[in-house]
């Protein structure tokens, strides 16, 4: 039986978990998707100190070196981030919310971006800096995001303020304005988590076990592609209306799912 039998589960619950791990053992190609702040790391008001939980690494490398499994971090940070705060090379990285793409040999991949929508994310960016807002501010490929971690009680007004600069910018015209956990981005609209997961379906084959953990309103998009397809968790601290198929609390469900997969895939948890 599965580690992961908390209160928190249903026995409904229970069953489709102990299924998806009797899948994973017999499957011939398994993929592990994660995202990353809120689900393999605590959140950190200093996002370049947002650092796994001590397990993590060590159980994922294990994951990587000793199972059939392809794993993937998919994450709204730029992928080279999630590079050096994991500690781990040669991992599958979709960055930006699914925008880029860092492979396991190290290519790099991110799509032919107009030049229009990028000179408004960066008008968008000066315009937030002037607003006295350059310390929440992260430029990265395809967008300006804003975070407020830490500033919840402003939460509203910087959210406000990015609303008006938004309606004020020259041109919206192939931009969406993106809501997170935490804050708000600028970006492109091209490329989302879900796109991420059916790129990575139609790149497994017939059969694959595939699953994926994350905990923002983002992860929603990556959700709704899995359904059919895999078995979907959202990691969060209290119950939330979601597409995913199983809840389960941060790090003691992810820790506890980890050693799982290990276990279902032949590996000494």
């Amino acid at each position: 039986m599965p580690q992961l039998e908390t209160q928190d589960l249903s026995v409904k619950a229970q069953k489709k978990l102990t299924n998806f791990f009797a899948h994973v053992s017999r499957a011939s190609q398994r993929a592990l998707l994660l995202d990353y702040d809120g689900t393999l790391a605590p959140f950190s008001e200093d996002r370049d100190r947002a650092l796994p939980y001590p397990p993590v690494p060590a159980l994922l490398d294990r994951i990587r070196t000793s199972t059939n499994t392809r794993l993937v971090v998919v994450t709204g940070r730029r992928a080279f981030d999630i590079d050096l705060l994991l500690g781990l090379k040669h991992i599958e990285i979709w960055g930006c919310h699914g925008l880029s793409r860092l492979r396991t040999d190290g290519t790099y991949e991110l799509p032919n971006i107009d030049e229009e929508p990028l000179k408004r994310i960066s008008e968008a960016d000066e315009m937030l800096r002037e607003e006295g807002l350059s310390d929440q501010l992260e430029f990265k490929p395809g967008a300006t995001a804003i975070h407020w971690r830490g500033l919840e009680e402003n939460a509203s007004q910087i959210a406000h303020t990015v609303e008006c600069i938004w309606s004020r910018l020259s041109s919206r015209k192939g931009l969406q304005l993106l809501r997170f956990d935490g804050g708000m981005e600028i970006r492109v609209a091209a490329g989302d988590k879900g796109d991420a997961v059916r790129t990575i379906l139609s790149e497994m084959g017939h059969g694959a076990a595939v699953a994926y953990l994350g905990d923002d309103r983002t992860d929603e998009d990556a959700f709704a592609a899995l359904q059919g397809y895999g078995l979907s968790i959202l990691v969060h601290q209290a119950p939330r209306p979601t597409l995913a198929d199983l809840w389960i609390r941060p790090p003691e469900g992810v820790l506890a799912f980890l050693n799982d997969w290990l276990t279902a895939c032949g590996g000494n948890a």
